[in-house]
């Protein structure tokens, strides 16, 4: 399964340079995995939040600029027993050029408890069956 939103570049997400600051794109994925969980049919308040972010990078391949179009892409690249990882590749809408690519890595985490586990099996199930295939 992909999961596919539609950005707008704002202003204040821009730099001194011109360009998309690139702490911005970090904000875009997050939006992304957002909507891909609650596509999935995960509850997304904070009272029952079952995810972390352990990890996150981004590669920056082109510009992108105030009020361009972009278009995130989110996929699941992998599943573990307490973890899985998401795929992010942002492009220009109106031609598709690659402009950044980001990986997450999320732990199914208990708050309460402070720790870490093991994924159940129902959203196991419905991870893997969004598993991107190569």
């Amino acid at each position: 399964m992909e999961e596919t939103i539609k950005v707008k570049v704002r202003f204040c997400e821009t730099d001194a340079l011109g360009h998309v600051n690139n702490t911005s794109y970090f904000i875009y994925f997050e939006e992304a995995r957002v909507q891909f969980f609650e596509k999935m049919g995960q509850s997304m308040n904070s009272d029952s939040w079952p995810f972390i972010l352990a990890s996150a990078s981004c590669d920056f391949l082109s510009q992108a600029y105030f009020n361009q179009d972009l278009v995130i892409k989110t996929t699941i690249s992998k599943v573990g027993g307490k973890s899985f990882s998401l795929e992010h590749l942002v492009e220009d809408a109106k031609d598709g050029k690659a402009v950044a690519k980001g990986k997450a890595s999320i732990v199914f985490y208990n708050f309460t408890h402070q720790k870490s586990e093991d994924i159940p099996d129902e959203l196991r199930r419905q991870l893997e069956a969004c598993l991107a295939h190569a």
